[in-house]
């Protein structure tokens, strides 16, 4: 799969690499934005923490 991503981005090696970290950060950033709190709210329980002294 990675070979074939390489093969198809345009242009020589140092311009398909600043490609590949640009798509690789623009996915870190969709997981932090959307995905990550979306999963966060669904695994976490509820906030309610009661203390007794």
């Amino acid at each position: 799969m990675y070979a074939a991503l390489w093969r198809v981005l345009p242009g020589p090696v140092w311009l398909r690499i600043v490609f590949v970290l640009i798509m690789v950060a623009a996915v870190v950033f969709v997981l932090a934005a959307w995905v990550f709190p979306w999963i966060d709210v669904l695994i976490t329980p509820t906030q309610e923490v009661t203390v007794d002294r």
